[in-house]
Formats: structure tokens, C-alpha cells, sequence
């Protein structure tokens, strides 16, 4: 979900450090075919005024703690992932945020959101392996599945994007609770439902959890993430 607060976040888009995250040096475990890695090579996008949500980077996996806060990390993907129309990872929450409308502005608190960044294939040629964050949630070119661990309305329900409009859809895979879940999605099946065309480029993946609003905590991980 495109969050509200991007009209006023910091121009700041920093590269996570990893002594900072880990406490000590990180050495990322080797890649697999079709896995997404955690490491502090992911970028971040913070919000003015807003503590910024924290993301301890394992490889493999992620931690991610959100006291009254809110922030986006995002990667690239490479060009040889840009076709991938599956995906599957594994989430678990442990503290979560109370049940908000994700379809509303304001107040929209969740876990965790996965958002896959979608753009056509001569927009991905030019700006896709280089393109921040920032480019690509306000560029008319992208489409934005986010599917969400939070939310008010039951496991399947596609929503409109408040931030996003025509260009963004949120799929909640998990309302508000606590638990450990496996998921697999259909990305091209979920991509013509939300925008009633075929995806083309994956150009990226971001990450996302957000307590602000609701003055409440998250406790989570996300692990596993696989593209196919």
C-alpha cells in the first residue's frame, strides 16, 4: 500500500547499513534460483517526522519490529527475474496491530506488506534496474500488487489502493492477528484480476510495516521469499 505519508517523506533513500542492523558483519548466504536474499543492500524510504520501522537483514530472512513507526525497504530485481509469475514466502507475527480499513487513508496500520512492482517491458529497459522506490510508486508506467498481513477484511479480499488508485491493488493474504503462515501467490492470475491485463517486467519487491497510526507494535518476520 502506497502510504499517505509519502507526500512529505524524507528525501533521504539510504542504503541500510549492516553493522548498524546485524551488530556485526554480514555475509549474506549464497542466492538460489529464484530466491529473494535480505541483505542491507536493500534501500530505504523513510518518512518525515515518522520513526522509521526496523528491518534486521538475515538473508534469508528479515525481522521486522515497528513501534509507533513506518517505512519502505525495496530491491530491484535483475533482469533474469523480471518474468517470475509465481511467488512464496513464509510470515509469522508475533506482537500485531489492531484490524484497520486498508481501503481508507489514514489509519491503515498492517504487519507486513509485500508490494511486487510491475512495469511494461520498454519502461523496464530503460528505468527498471535503476529506478528508486520513490520513482516507481509515484510513475504512471507501474502496477503494484501488495499483498498484506493486516487489515479488516477476510484472507482473498482485493482492495483498491487509496494511494495508488488505478495503478495499485492490495490482496489481503492474513487479516490483523497474531501466527505463522506459508503463502504461494499467483502473481499473474492476481495481476489480471486487480488490472484486467497480463503482467509483463517484475522489475522490484518491496517491503513494508507500519504501526503509526494505531500507536501500537509490530513484531514479525517474513522468510523464505522465492520468485518462480
Amino acid at each position: 500500500m502506497f502510504h499517505a505519508k509519502l507526500s512529505v517523506f524524507s528525501r533521504r533513500l539510504v542504503v541500510l547499513p549492516a553493522a548498524l542492523l546485524a551488530g556485526v558483519l554480514f555475509i549474506a548466504p549464497p542466492a538460489q534460483a529464484g530466491a529473494v536474499l535480505f541483505t542491507p543492500a536493500w534501500k530505504s524510504l523513510e518518512f518525515f517526522r515518522i520513526p522509521a520501522t526496523k528491518y534486521r537483514m538475515n538473508g534469508t530472512s528479515v525481522e521486522i519490529t515497528a513501534r509507533q513507526s513506518s517505512s519502505v525497504i525495496y530491491t530491484p530485481l535483475p533482469e533474469a527475474d523480471w518474468p517470475a509469475r509465481r511467488a512464496s514466502w513464509d510470515w509469522a507475527v508475533e506482537s500485531s496491530v489492531p484490524p484497520t480499513d486498508l481501503s481508507v487513508k489514514g489509519g491503515d496500520d498492517r504487519n507486513a506488506a509485500l508490494y511486487f512492482v510491475f512495469l511494461d517491458r520498454e519502461t523496464a529497459g530503460r528505468i527498471g534496474r535503476t529506478a528508486s522506490i520513490r520513482k516507481l510508486l509515484t510513475s504512471r508506467a507501474a502496477r503494484i500488487l501488495v499483498y498484506t498481513f493486516g487489515g479488516d477484511r477476510p484472507a482473498g479480499s482485493l482492495l483498491p489502493n487509496p494511494y495508488l488508485g488505478e495503478r495499485g491493488a492490495i490482496i489481503i493474504r492474513r487479516p490483523a492477528m497474531t501466527g505463522a503462515f506459508s503463502e504461494t501467490v499467483d502473481l499473474a492470475a492476481d495481476f489480471q484480476r486487480a488490472f484486467g491485463t497480463a503482467p509483463q517486467a517484475l522489475v522490484g519487491i518491496a517491503l513494508a510495516a507500519d504501526s503509526d497510526n494505531t500507536d501500537s507494535e509490530v513484531i514479525a518476520s517474513i522468510s523464505n521469499l522465492r520468485l518462480d
